[in-house]
């Protein structure tokens, strides 16, 4: 199936976010490196908040732990927001990126959930993820640059090296989708949510909701440590807490979790 480029509107994703934060400035690209290293760039040259970043085409685009993001041009949304927090934030920042996609794909009509940290699913099997890259400057944050990649259009069961493990709006429900209709609830949606942390607002309880991680057996891998236990639940900074067989209680900042069968 092949996407026409045309459903990505940029004059009608900058009219629906007009006067928001999210949405400052937009930029588009047909082809990039990568999102993340060109508002990291914009953000060096005094960008305002709010700016997003969106390629076509990534011939650099990666996840967490550097994983390749496999993404065919046109077929999904693949962008970056450049964002200054206050450093208390930062943990919600996550939240509030992956309650966003949640809500977006609900709106379709499907139902997500949260591997935790930020790999949102759909029936088990990945949709969307999001990779954190700040710049911490003595106690504040200079910038936090958010990068989100959600399968929309293209079939990841045609692809070998995914098909197992990955899914799209099109594979789950056998249609094509409007880009700019998808990327404007997005956007909106993650706008509302930031306003609300600004604002000091939690965002724990709902994100916790959503993540099928809790009450399961895991394995949590972290540079060379490797940890197994329950995954009992989050606490205000999104650390998973995973209750060992001894019965001492882990607190995980960061690391990838594989649910034990």
């Amino acid at each position: 199936m092949t996407t026409q480029m045309s459903d990505l509107n940029i004059e009608s994703l900058r009219r629906a976010l007009a006067g928001r934060v999210i949405g400052a400035k937009i930029h588009h690209h047909e082809l990039l490196g990568s999102t993340m290293d060109e508002t990291k760039k914009l953000a060096a040259r005094g960008a305002p908040e709010g700016t997003v970043v969106i390629a076509e085409e990534q011939t650099a685009g990666r996840g967490r732990f550097n994983r390749v993001w496999i993404s065919p041009r046109g077929q999904n949304l693949s962008f970056s927001l450049l964002l200054k927090p206050h450093i208390d934030m930062l943990p919600q920042v996550n939240m509030a990126a992956t309650l966003a996609v949640a809500d977006t794909i609900e709106g379709v009509g499907l139902v997500p959930t949260i591997k935790w940290p930020n790999d949102v699913r759909i029936g088990g099997l990945k949709t969307s993820g999001i990779l954190i890259e700040n710049d911490i400057v003595g106690e504040g944050v200079s910038h936090c640059i958010l990068g989100i990649g959600l399968n929309v259009n293209f079939d990841p069961s045609k692809h070998e090296e995914i098909a197992q493990i990955s899914t799209s709006l099109f594979r789950e429900t056998g249609k094509a989708f409007n880009r700019t209709d998808v990327l404007t609830h997005l956007l909106i949606s993650l706008d509302g949510l930031y306003a609300e942390l600004r604002r000091g607002v939690s965002l724990t309880s709902r994100w916790s909701d959503y993540l099928d991680t809790l009450g399961k057996t895991v394995q949590l891998k972290w540079r060379e440590e490797v940890v197994e236990g329950v995954a009992e639940a989050v606490d205000e900074q999104g650390n998973l807490l995973i209750r060992m067989a001894g019965g001492s209680l882990f607190t995980a900042i960061a690391g990838e979790v594989t649910l034990q069968v």
